[in-house]
């Protein structure tokens, strides 16, 4: 005797054994016991979620005859009688299925159309499966449409397709449709614990979650799965066996690399991602589990007080994990390995790609890594407001250059200048000031290409920030109301970013923001942006207000913004891009060049310090 695969077995013979499709058995059933019947029936769905299987019960509905052979349109089919045994062992005459991947053309159609004019043989109806129907030809379609509308009243269109898109809103307005959902792990692990314990298979817990988990939705991909398994595991379903047969990555390295995420080891995610390369585990399983960690530790944060699943091993490690990872690395985290999936078969080699992707969020967390502090040093210089408090200037440095440049500059070929320049701006103890710009007379005009300049009395940085600092006046010309809570908020914002008390939005929310009012235990922000209003980037601002001596509860606002530390920030640099360009355009020796020689300064060359 041939054995019978577990798909083919267990499919549902009536309504009342299907599983996860109560929405559709439920509108069917009722139809049939009140007999408001329709000529057309349209079932959508991804793969192995019952369409052919719902096609073969409603046939029998509707054919039954009863266990006495004086029964009627049922609900429940005996499968007892002929017509029910007929169409369970596909040779009854009334039923025909034609699938439209393989019989495509309006030749098929029509031949199946010219059976339409007789009356049934031997049943009640007849029935019309005709699968994957999305993929008939333009001409095939427009053939049926007519019949379709207006079938005979003993003729019943049952369509099934997995690209509802495809198929011609002609066809989509003469059917009823009913589309099938993709079944939950949790109802595949149920049925395949009821088959299972049919057959007689002893099966772990763990090992049917995988099989649910990789089935994706479809009841017939767990059931071969399952039967695969029990063949990969001689009789017995193991969780070791199972993830070696699906190639699916333990857990325990999910839970190391989000933990050494979290606390921004990248040495620890290197040593993981190598050690799944060693035993060869799937990289796009990797990131599927990460995703599926994620998303339950998203859940977590969001409703701490949701119950989880008790039965899952993993449930205790996800919420420990949930506590470590902050709620918007969670997110940016998920982002990023759904995002990687697709980019692992672009890199040469897909371990290298899954390094890069779980680096990745090293790369945007503050602090995380060594390799970030000057790219923090670069934003913190960019976004530091000018000092409007008198500094004392660093000590001026003049060093005069053993050989006068000019000279040295006139014996070097036109070509090499830049170079030259370049190779003597570079070193320790020349002044940058004592360099002329680089005149270049190789097109038609001549260009000047600025060098950035310190300013002309040596002092420090600092200093010249000072002297740059806008006036009243000028601060209000550029749309800045400046007032006493500005000034403080300004200072305090300086303050957290300076010592990295906020990041990321918090620090946008902070920049942004204007400070409205203040009172003993409240504050009032003002923001234009409603995107900066969350709740949680205001109470990680509060919290960081909190260590720096500020227990407020703060209240944040949308609307026009007049006076935030971003805006100053932005005035402060404007005005010493303007410094900087007065500097050049004031330099006796670019005026000589633009005089003379008909130069231009090349614009955008020009940069402070």
């Amino acid at each position: 005797m041939s054995y019978l695969v577990l798909a083919r077995k267990y499919r549902p013979r009536n309504f009342t054994e299907m599983v996860g499709q109560g929405h559709v058995v439920q509108a069917l059933t009722n139809a049939l016991t009140t007999q408001r019947l329709h000529h057309a029936y349209l079932f959508t769905g991804t793969r192995g979620v019952g369409k052919t299987t719902v096609s073969r019960i409603l046939a029998k509905s509707l054919n039954c005859q009863g266990a006495d052979g004086q029964g009627g349109i049922t609900p429940t089919p005996c499968g007892v009688c002929q017509a029910c045994t007929d169409i369970d062992a596909g040779r009854f005459i009334d039923y025909t299925e034609l699938d439209a991947a393989s019989n495509r053309g309006v030749d098929e159609v029509q031949a199946l159309l010219e059976q339409a004019v007789y009356k049934p043989v031997q049943g009640r109806f007849k029935v019309f499966m005709i699968d994957e129907v999305h993929m008939l030809t333009g001409h095939a379609f427009n053939a049926m449409l007519k019949t379709l509308e207006e079938p005979p009243e003993y003729l019943k269109f049952v369509l099934a397709t997995t690209d509802p898109q495809k198929v011609p809103v002609t066809v989509l307005s003469r059917c009823l449709q009913f589309n099938l959902r993709p079944m939950a792990p949790e109802t595949i692990l149920e049925h395949l614990t009821a088959v299972l314990a049919a057959e007689q298979v002893s099966a772990e817990v763990q090992a049917l979650r995988l099989i649910a988990r990789a089935a994706r939705g479809s009841m017939r991909d767990a059931l071969s799965l399952t039967d695969q398994a029990i063949a990969f595991g001689s009789g017995q379903l193991q969780e070791a066996t199972v993830r070696q047969m699906l190639g699916s990555v333990d857990r325990s390295y999910v839970f190391q690399l989000i933990e050494a995420l979290a606390r921004g080891d990248g040495k620890a995610v290197v040593e993981t991602s190598e050690t799944l390369r060693l035993n060869g585990l799937n990289a796009a399983s990797t990131l599927e589990e990460m995703s599926s960690v994620l998303q339950r530790m998203a859940v977590v944060q969001a409703v701490p007080g949701m119950t989880t699943d008790e039965s899952d091993p993993d449930a205790s490690e996800t919420a420990r994990l949930a506590g470590l990872l902050p709620a918007d690395e969670t997110q940016l985290l998920y982002s990023l390995c759904l995002h990687g999936r697709g980019e692992l078969g672009l890199a040469p080699d897909e371990y290298a790609a899954l390094t890069m992707v779980l680096l990745r969020l090293l790369a945007f967390k503050p602090g995380a890594m060594q390799g970030n502090q000057a790219e923090k040093k670069t934003l913190k210089t960019s976004t530091e407001p000018v000092s409007t408090s008198p500094t004392p200037p660093l000590p001026a440095r003049r060093v005069e250059p053993a050989v006068p440049l000019i000279p040295v500059l006139a014996a070097v070929p036109p070509g090499q200048r830049l170079a030259v320049v370049e190779q003597l701006a570079s070193h320790a103890e020349l002044p940058q000031k004592s360099i002329p710009p680089i005149v270049n007379r190789t097109s038609g005009a001549t260009k000047i290409v600025a060098i950035p300049v310190r300013d002309q009395a040596g002092a420090g940085e600092s200093d010249a920030s000072s002297r740059l600092a806008p006036a009243e006046g000028a601060a209000l010309q550029a749309g800045i109301a400046p007032s006493e809570d500005g000034d403080f908020w300004h200072a305090m914002v300086r303050r957290l970013i300076v010592e990295e008390a906020v990041t990321a939005l918090v620090r946008e929310l902070a920049l942004q923001s204007q400070l409205v009012a203040r009172d003993v235990g409240d504050w009032l922000l003002r923001v234009e942006r409603e995107s900066l209003n969350q709740p949680t980037a205001r109470e990680r601002l509060q919290n960081a207000l909190l260590e720096a001596g500020h227990p407020v509860r703060l209240t944040v606002e949308v609307g026009r913004v007049t006076d935030s530390p971003a805006r100053r920030n932005a005035h402060a640099a404007a005005e010493k891009q303007r410094a900087a360009e007065a500097v050049i355009q004031a330099d006796p020796f670019v005026q000589a060049m633009m005089r003379d020689f008909g130069a231009k300064i090349v614009p955008g060359s020009i940069k402070p310090l």
